[in-house]
This record gives structure tokens, C-alpha cells and sequence, in this order.
């Protein structure tokens, strides 16, 4: 991978930046999200953000070597401390647990003013940020699931807008992607069912557990979840 030839999760992220806007990109790690997309014309300018000194540096480095530090700001920081209200109107979070790119948002929620989109790639709980924009009025405008090198990636797109609009079934819509729902591809049925099977396989070992009870709270859980996955997958 590099600027001139992203990941297939990468570009599919890139893909959802505004023509000519300023990007944050949150968790840089290489930079290469930001310089594709100023190469590209996709952004005029960028923020990376990094909080760890070794991916910080090489992001430096990438940029530097890519002569884009007139448009590219590597910044370190947590989370969007490394921006300034108004200062962008795209943020991506990508490659992060969907709890982690919750709390960046929540932590930084006075960033978000000025922002139009967020996009956020969730490697695992996309619930999680889900549940977040709907909390805080951004509607989800476009989502995507796709697979790479075997493993599965979701991407959600948000705008401040009306939370509720793409939601058909609230939960089914947190759990699984309102607009997922619609589109049902290969990797989300096999997402899903891989997901069904391994709930099922729990709920096998807490109904052996020596105390039912104890697991009670779980088991409600899990067998709803499965519930909503049967239903949307038609098992």
C-alpha cells in the first residue's frame, strides 16, 4: 500500500471525502488516506492526527516525501485535539474500535461545529457508533461493507440531519446498518451469518453453565440479537 495505491478499504473511504474540502484524518498511521486524497484532488488540504510518536513520524515522513507539506498538517495529539473548530469540514476515523471512535467523538464534540461528514470505519461495534450519531443528530447518509484480505470492514457516512430517517427497524438498523439492510450484499450475509453461528455456539455453553442464572442477562441478549439477524437474513 501507498499514496498512489490505497488498501480496498482505504479507497472506498476516500471515495466518500467531499470534492475540495479539508479533511481530518484521525489515526493517520502512515498518512496515506491524507496524501491519496489531496494527490488526487479529492481535498484541498488535511489534517493527520496521530497520539503515538512512532506513527507520527512516519506520517512526517510520508508527507514530506510526497511534498504535500504545504497542504498536509501531521499534528500530534488524542483524538480531534489535533484540529480546531472550524478548522475542517470532513473528519475520517478509521481502523478503530467502534467504542474508541465513539469516545473521540464524544471527547471532541466541540470540534464538530463547521464539520459536514463524518466518515468512520469501524473494525469492530459499529453499534457503538451507530448508537452515537443517533444520539448526537447525525443522520447516516450512506453506508458500505465490504471484505478484504478475509476479514470485513464497515464504513458509515454521517451528516447533521434527521438521526431517525434511514432507521426502517431501530434496532435491527443499530445492530446491522440501516442502509445494509437495504443492500444485502455478499459480505453481509456472510458477516451475518458468521455472527448468527457464534452467538448460537455461546448460547450453547451458557445454557450448560452451572448457574442458568447468572447468565440469564446474556443469554436475553444474544438470543435477541439472533432474532434480528434471522429476520434480516431470512434464516
Amino acid at each position: 500500500m501507498n499514496i498512489y495505491q490505497l488498501s480496498k478499504r482505504l479507497e472506498t473511504v476516500a471515495e466518500y471525502i467531499p470534492k475540495h474540502s479539508t479533511v481530518a484524518d484521525i489515526g493517520s498511521d502512515h498518512a496515506y488516506l491524507p496524501c491519496y486524497a489531496v494527490k488526487k484532488g479529492l481535498a484541498k488540504a488535511a489534517v493527520a492526527g496521530e497520539i503515538a510518536e512512532g506513527p507520527f513520524q512516519s506520517a512526517k515522513k510520508q508527507v514530506q516525501s510526497s511534498e504535500l507539506e504545504h497542504l498536509i498538517d501531521v499534528r500530534k495529539g488524542d483524538g480531534l485535539e489535533v484540529i480546531a473548530k472550524g478548522e475542517v469540514d470532513c473528519i475520517v476515523i478509521a481502523g478503530m474500535g467502534g467504542s474508541l471512535i465513539a469516545s473521540i467523538l464524544e471527547a471532541g464534540k466541540e470540534k464538530l461545529p463547521g464539520v459536514s461528514r463524518l466518515i468512520l470505519q469501524p473494525n469492530v461495534g459499529s453499534g457503538q457508533v451507530r448508537e452515537w450519531l443517533l444520539k448526537n443528530g447525525w443522520e447516516i447518509v450512506d453506508e458500505q461493507i465490504l471484505e478484504e484480505d478475509a476479514k470485513i470492514y464497515e464504513i458509515i457516512v454521517a451528516e447533521k440531519g434527521d438521526p431517525y430517517r434511514p432507521y426502517d427497524q431501530l434496532e435491527a438498523g443499530i445492530l446491522m446498518g440501516p442502509i445494509l439492510l437495504k443492500k444485502k450484499n455478499d459480505a453481509f450475509y456472510q458477516k451475518w451469518k458468521h455472527e448468527y453461528e457464534k452467538w448460537g455456539n455461546i448460547l450453547n455453553q451458557l445454557n450448560k453453565a452451572e448457574s442458568p442464572d447468572k447468565t440469564v442477562e446474556k443469554r436475553t441478549e444474544l438470543m435477541k440479537k439472533r432474532n434480528l439477524v434471522k429476520e434480516a437474513l431470512g434464516l
